[in-house]
């Protein structure tokens, strides 16, 4: 049984993406419950391979709120974000002796869930973005302060 989805949630969906999970999801913990503005600047920044397939899901999932719902782009934060496993392709490499050497591709699936936070109204900047997120992404914090020396 599927989960109904809320009426301000859109999402995009990208499957298989060729590269390893583990890759993907060191991006992904960068930009959860980031606004979209900022997730896409972070996104440009970052040197890593996995970041253009997920910018443009990203840009995807703010299009689709854009026409189908008409929600302003200002007013998005990622919501969910998540990578999955995908198969694996498999490839024969010739060697030596007339052997052959298997070369395994792993690809992922990486689903983005935007969510418009226009409703509510107690929302008044983005750092206190956290307790609207759902318990399980909040950042526990111990409130002491680090000094690096």
């Amino acid at each position: 049984m599927r989960k109904k989805k809320s009426l301000t949630e859109i999402s995009a969906l990208g499957q298989y993406i060729p590269m390893a999970v583990h890759k993907a999801r060191r991006v992904i913990d960068q930009i959860r419950g980031r606004s979209y503005k900022e997730t896409l600047m972070i996104l440009e920044l970052m040197p890593y391979r996995a970041c253009y397939p997920i910018f443009k899901l990203i840009y995807s999932a703010a299009a689709n709120a854009k026409h189908n719902k008409g929600l302003e782009k200002e007013d998005l934060i990622v919501w969910k974000a998540e990578v999955n496993k995908g198969t694996t392709r498999k490839k024969l490499k010739p060697r030596a002796r007339g052997r052959s050497y298997m070369i395994k591709r792993p690809t992922c699936h990486i689903t983005i869930v935007l969510k418009d936070i226009s409703d509510y109204e107690t929302y008044e900047t983005l750092n206190n973005r956290e307790k609207y997120l759902p318990r399980n992404l909040r950042l526990k914090s111990s409130g002491a302060v680090w000094d690096k020396k």
